[in-house]
């Protein structure tokens, strides 16, 4: 019996959230991935086209799977898919595809009469061709992640230059061009067991300057019942009700409008300080849901009474890392307060916009907002990272 992990890259989500989690349910787990070579020698891999649902079926099938999971973006399709050929419980695949494509997930909310966003998708090599209404708008990957390669444009001489910009790295790519949608970004965090779903709140995020959308704090800002129904509604017309989703939206006079929907959890190490503010074993939840178990045996908690906040460090020019703190954990008066590397000194790499430019990652987590915000302020003065040209 064996709990498998469909994975790309190695993540913090995989290597301190899931791995760990199996081992506390006694779990041997097996991570499902096409780049052996990039992983830790102390993690049990097994080489398998991943984004291919046979070869994951193939690659599981021989050790009797209790269980079968992805954390990717780009795998959930397929993984799903796996799961059901193996007979375990599992997302719908059509579900985790409407997820992915975001076009398609923009008609599945009109058709079910919830939201109408206009959009238009640019086929590689083909010329955008796209209504002067729309503008401003957004060009991005129709299946694109962490805001990698995503703009605002104004007019339709923007977005040309920004189409040929995207193209001349990713040639292949499909594009979606999409009206703006201008509110204060929100997130919306969930776990569902098929049946029921149920909310672990969400965040208020900030961004950095346009044209890109790089997150660059987060607030912890649970969303109202009356925006709960209506983000549920929208979830359930595009299927999505099994596991961890992470849901972004906008709210423009009283109405939700969705951002996207990643049918994972919350990234960047997100997920790992989601699951201290809750004070659950978050990951643990996410497999047991997977091995069959109901969301109401659980127990997950009914309100959170703290408060948090996190803070990402942006490079902001491109550049050799040659100096940085290493991993923090400490406590400020009632803030637990925490910094997290994310890029290792010595490397070197290019400014992009999104979120591949974080250098770390600081959070806190105490009883109000502005006692966070000041430990925060405090633990950031102290701490320098330093990006040779």
């Amino acid at each position: 019996m064996r709990l498998y992990l469909t994975a790309l890259n190695p993540t913090d989500a995989v290597l301190d959230g899931f791995l760990p989690a199996a081992a506390s349910l006694g779990l041997p787990a097996t991570v499902l991935t096409d780049r052996p070579a990039e992983w830790p020698a102390d993690v049990r891999v097994t080489r398998c086209a991943v984004r291919d649902a046979a070869a994951v079926v193939a690659a599981a099938a021989p050790t009797r799977p209790v269980a079968l999971l992805s954390n990717s973006d780009h795998l959930q399709e397929a993984t799903a898919i796996a799961a059901r050929k193996l007979g375990l419980p599992g997302k719908d695949p059509d579900a985790a595809r409407l997820c992915k494509d975001k076009a398609a997930a923009r008609r599945a909310i009109a058709a079910a009469g919830l939201d109408l966003v206009r959009a238009v998708t640019v086929d590689p090599g083909a010329a955008p061709e796209v209504p002067t209404e729309v503008f401003p708008a957004v060009v991005k990957p129709r299946e694109g992640v962490a805001s990698e390669d995503a703009y605002l444009v104004a007019d339709h001489a923007e977005l040309v230059a920004r189409v040929a910009e995207i193209r001349g790295r990713r040639p292949d790519v499909a594009l979606v061009v999409e009206e703006y949608l201008d509110g204060e970004l929100r997130t919306f965090e969930t776990l569902g067991d098929g049946t029921e779903l149920a909310s672990l709140g969400g965040w208020r995020t900030g961004l950095g300057p346009p044209p890109t959308f790089t997150e660059e704090t987060l607030a912890w800002l649970p969303p109202a019942e009356q925006t709960r129904t209506q983000l549920r509604a929208r979830l359930d017309a595009l299927g999505v009700g099994f596991g961890a989703c992470h849901t972004e939206y906008v709210i423009s006079d009283g109405r939700v409008r969705l951002i996207e929907v990643n049918y994972r959890l919350i990234g960047d190490r997100m997920d790992l300080i989601l699951a201290e503010l809750l004070g659950v074993p978050l990951f643990e939840h996410v497999i047991r849901l997977h091995l069959g178990e109901p969301l109401t045996a659980l127990g997950l908690p009914d309100t959170v009474d703290s408060y948090a906040r996190v803070e990402y460090v942006c490079a902001d020019r491109s550049g050799r890392l040659v100096a940085a703190p290493g991993p923090l954990d400490t406590v400020h008066g009632d803030v637990r307060l925490g910094c997290h590397p994310l890029r290792e000194v010595g490397r070197t790499a290019e400014h992009t916009g999104t979120n591949r430019d974080y250098l770390a990652v600081l959070h806190g987590i105490g009883p109000d907002e502005p006692t966070v915000r000041r430990s925060l302020a405090a633990l950031r003065g102290d701490l320098q990272w330093t990006i040779a040209e």
